[in-house]
């Protein structure tokens, strides 16, 4: 055991170093190669500190800059809401799928591919761009709401409930996506089924800086509830007893869970595994204690969704793999490696 503590701050700085490396291929790595040495002039070309060709620059500040940082917020933070979860379910097997928010975002994205034209023909024009990506925001919002609102008892918050609730929901969105393909023209049938894969093809400047501020608010306040986490660990009263107000740090957890990966879903489609595979693989390497988990969650997610992109674009090249397909054969098959190691352990 004191071996494996002293070895958690090199695990971190390997963690740290996975994903700058993540970052550098990312931006290197493409229909077109760039040499490593010419990304990093490219990158110090954005603020005058040295001069690369035009066309690299172009590359490398309107292309590859934008989808590597929506990559690593968008890991990061499935990442984050995954261990948020994990803990606050206290089940290695939660998801933030769980509570309905990716099942509502995915079908507030298919109405405004399907029915978008219709239902927003009172709008300006200029807001059409933006229709899926407010529908799966919104979407992921209100079923979250929703989902909470049905979890409320006389005693409080019942997480069971919330689980049963988000399984519900989860299953009248699939429905509803199901109809909606079914009315779809080819050309939105494609679009919806391309959404539903997942893709960072998408990124623009203007995304990513929507994205920003809304993983900036879940980054801020859901590593501050790490400690919440591990009193939840012990059981709710047990929370109680030592001085936690849990059920205000479970509205928090929840909404922000709804907030991130809302944004997440809205910006980059459904990519699943990620908030679900890195904080267990985390759990296995530096234990329980979310304030280990979350940050150490945060950079695996960020860097493994990096190279999962990287991989997507040049498996196929010059096509491009959905990278919704990429996770999940990767994660799905390792959870189930994880899972039974775990089993003849004796238990989760």
């Amino acid at each position: 055991m004191h071996f494996a503590h002293r070895l958690r701050p090199v695990i971190m700085v390997l963690l740290v170093a996975l994903l700058l490396l993540a970052f550098l291929l990312s931006l290197a790595l493409g229909a077109v190669a760039i040499h490593p040495l010419d990304t990093l002039k490219a990158l110090g070309s954005l603020v005058g500190l040295a001069e690369v060709a035009p066309e690299t620059r172009l590359i490398i500040e309107h292309i590859r800059l934008p989808r590597s940082l929506m990559g690593l917020m968008v890991g990061a933070t499935l990442a984050l809401t995954g261990a948020v979860m994990q803990g606050l379910f206290r089940n290695p097997l939660a998801d933030p799928g769980l509570i309905g928010v990716s099942s509502g975002a995915a079908l507030g994205a298919a109405l405004m591919i399907v029915l978008g034209s219709w239902l927003l023909s009172g709008l300006p024009s200029g807001w059409m761009p933006y229709a899926t990506v407010l529908g799966a925001f919104g979407g992921g919002v209100l079923t979250t709401l929703l989902v909470y609102r049905l979890g409320q008892t006389a005693q409080g918050t019942s997480v069971a409930s919330m689980l049963l609730a988000g399984i519900a929901i989860a299953a009248i969105s699939g429905a509803f996506i199901g109809l909606l393909s079914y009315i779809a023209d080819d050309t939105m049938l494609r679009t919806l089924t391309f959404w539903n894969m997942g893709s960072l093809g998408g990124a623009s400047a203007e995304k990513v800086a929507v994205l920003a501020l809304c993983c900036a608010l879940v980054w801020w306040r859901l590593p501050r509830q790490a400690k919440a986490l591990n009193a939840l660990l012990l059981g709710e009263s047990e929370a109680r007893h030592l001085g936690i107000d849990v059920e205000r740090v479970k509205r928090e957890l929840v909404l922000l869970t709804a907030l991130g990966v809302g944004a997440c879903v809205a910006a980059a489609g459904l990519i699943g595994f990620v908030g679900l595979v890195v904080p267990h693989l985390v759990r296995l390497v530096l234990g329980a204690d979310h304030r280990r988990v979350i940050p150490a969650s945060m950079l695996l997610g960020g860097g493994l969704l990096l190279l999962a992109d990287v991989v997507a674009r040049l498996v196929v090249a010059p096509a491009e793999l959905p990278i919704g397909i990429l996770t999940a054969l990767l994660g799905a098959p390792f959870f189930l490696i994880l899972l039974l190691r775990a089993q003849r352990r004796g238990g989760l």
